[in-house]
């Protein structure tokens, strides 16, 4: 009994000793301050669902008309939702930086394969093809498929629904920065690409390597940091509803002179 006495006596004193340790270090820590003053984030209200803008954004189509898109009046509008016809349309502002979300559905009715089936695609800064695409159980050149950064690089994941059924694109673009004073074409940082299509991530901050071509290799040409949206007409009637944007910029600290 004596020897079990000495045994918890013992390990109290341990635990005493070992909060003193620990209290002692706590007292001689300081709380690291990195010296910037940064501005207080602005207060933003997110949606009520994912698919809802937050009080930032600016709808660019709320299912009733495409007065915000040149050539808006070529598509056909229904039951909320816009279907592709005769021509792209490009909306008639301009967006540097930004957070966009489109809601898209192909045909629920399949016709053709590949390329042929439910084509479309969103391109950012008018020139850098998010591809759109039926590629439910449906083969195709991997970087042409949905969710592929057209002719540069494939999805990560193919994260298609079946035909008919809506889908999302939530994308982060970053313009990218070119030598103004330059004669030629210097790129000071390529533009960056982030997609997450149905709620998953299929691109992951990729560099791009220059405007979408399909018979020549990505290559830049230098343009304003501001460029519209285009969605693009390929001959099949996909749908789009719910479109949305918010021009994004980090904050900026400054540490005391």
């Amino acid at each position: 009994m004596a020897n079990k006495r000495l045994v918890i006596l013992a390990a109290v004193g341990g635990a005493v000793a070992a909060f003193g340790v620990m209290t002692a270090c706590a007292a001689l820590q300081r709380e690291y301050k990195s010296g910037i003053v940064w501005p207080e984030p602005a207060v933003v209200i997110p949606g009520k669902t994912d698919s809802e803008p937050p009080s930032d954004a600016t709808v660019l189509f709320d299912g009733k008309d495409l007065s915000k898109w040149a050539n808006g009046d070529k598509w056909e509008i229904k039951d909320g939702y816009a279907v592709v016809q005769k021509s792209d349309i490009v909306t008639k502002d301009s967006f540097g930086d930004y957070q966009l979300h489109v809601e898209f559905a192909t045909p629920e009715k399949v016709s053709g394969s590949g390329q042929g089936r439910g084509n479309s695609g969103v391109f950012l800064a008018n020139r850098y093809e998010v591809q759109v695409l039926d590629s439910f159980d449906n083969k195709t050149y991997f970087d042409g498929q949905c969710g592929s950064l057209y002719k540069q690089t494939p999805p990560m994941v193919n994260a298609c629904k079946k035909p008919g059924e809506w889908q999302t694109y939530d994308i982060l673009f970053t313009a990218p920065r070119f030598d103004e004073a330059a004669k030629e074409v210097k790129v000071l940082t390529p533009g960056y690409v982030t997609v997450i299509h149905n709620g998953v991530a299929v691109q992951n901050h990729f560099a791009l390597q220059g405007n979408t071509n399909y018979d020549r290799p990505a290559a830049y040409e230098k343009h304003p940091l501001k460029q519209p949206i285009r969605l693009q007409n390929h001959s099949n009637p996909v749908k789009y509803r719910n479109i949305w944007i918010r021009e994004i910029k980090a904050l900026e600290g400054k540490k005391p002179q």
